[in-house]
């Protein structure tokens, strides 16, 4: 298939015009031999769940059987924006110049945020911190964080929604983290005024000041909600040193692009953000390829770093064990 997107009856390869069903199965090839066993060229099945309109993959013999716990989970939060109904406003692949571990290590953490100033605007200077690592010199926006996330939850609990932290990213096969929080000036989006940058309600939220709505899936993609728009992320290998970001952009379904929303404005925040990780996953890309190279220890703010390394780990290695159980014939 070339085309990224589109409808069709049959799967037809543009090579040698074998053509398969839409499950798979090959229905034609040309002048086959007589050993020939059609049943055995079948194209490669994949897993596939929604959840609240978001379309997980899974191209593994078996898939997570622990999905499920995860729709409940973020069922709740997530319903309210709609995404299947939600319209896309635009796309954006970036090609980062780095391991696909460098970029998910990049994501995980908040370490490098005074390199984005642009999402630093809506974002409170104390995020990422607790009370006993909070600056001196940052006390007072610590002090406005609280009383932000005092409100946040006020509005929450009187619109019966959700906004408690839950974190299963090390101890199950669907790791997860899904949490409700606040953001600074006007509180309604990323903006450098945190003002709303669409002027429709995603699905049928009740208020532009919600907040974000974050959610981390293990181990390639994460997403933001907010009450004007969402945002998707996924990040996926493309060599040892390239790494393809994809994100999009939605807006609800009647919102009108030049009349409702700006494309441009829109985007704003998160280009500047994705282009200066990828400069800073390419800087790392280069140190760790230097043969001076030596690794260092996280930091206490790069907890969810060592979350999706050890979940990472712990799947390579279930997984090599697997292997080891296997006849040399039947390892793939």
């Amino acid at each position: 298939m070339t085309d990224r997107r589109g409808t069709t009856a049959r799967l037809t390869c543009a090579y040698h015009s074998w053509t398969c069903a839409t499950d798979g199965t090959l229905l034609h090839a040309s002048s086959p031999g007589e050993t020939f066993d059609r049943t055995c060229f079948s194209l490669r099945t994949a897993h596939v769940r929604s959840v609240c309109g978001l379309v997980f993959v899974c191209t593994a013999a078996e898939p997570p059987t622990d999905i499920d716990d995860l729709a409940a989970t973020v069922t709740p939060y997530l319903a309210g924006f709609d995404i299947a109904s939600a319209k896309v406003a635009t796309r954006i692949d970036l090609m980062e110049e780095g391991n696909w571990k460098l970029t998910m290590e990049n994501n995980r953490e908040c370490y490098h945020c005074g390199g984005h100033p642009e999402l630093a605007c809506s974002l409170f200077a104390t995020w990422g911190l607790t009370a006993d690592t909070v600056p001196p010199e940052l006390a007072a926006d610590w002090d406005r964080s609280l009383l932000a996330d005092a409100a946040l939850r006020e509005r929450c609990t009187t619109h019966g929604l959700p906004w408690d932290i839950v974190e299963h990213l090390t101890d199950r096969d669907a790791g997860f983290r899904i949490s409700r929080e606040a953001l600074d000036k006007a509180g309604e989006s990323f903006c450098v005024t945190g003002e709303r940058l669409s002027r429709k309600l995603m699905g049928d939220l009740p208020d532009f000041r919600l907040g974000r709505t974050s959610l981390h899936v293990q181990p390639n993609a994460w997403f933001h909600g907010l009450s004007d728009h969402v945002i998707t992320f996924a990040a996926y290998p493309v060599s040892a040193d390239r790494t393809l970001e994809r994100t999009t952009w939605l807006v609800a379904e009647d919102a009108v692009a030049g009349e409702d929303y700006d494309v441009d404005e829109l985007t704003h925040v998160w280009r500047h953000t994705n282009s200066q990780d990828a400069d800073f996953v390419q800087l790392a890309q280069q140190g760790v390829s230097s043969p001076a190279y030596v690794p260092g220890p996280y930091m206490r703010s790069e907890d969810q770093v060592e979350a999706f390394i050890g979940w990472y780990t712990d799947h390579m290695i279930r997984h090599l064990d697997h292997l080891d159980h296997l006849d040399p014939g039947e390892r793939s």
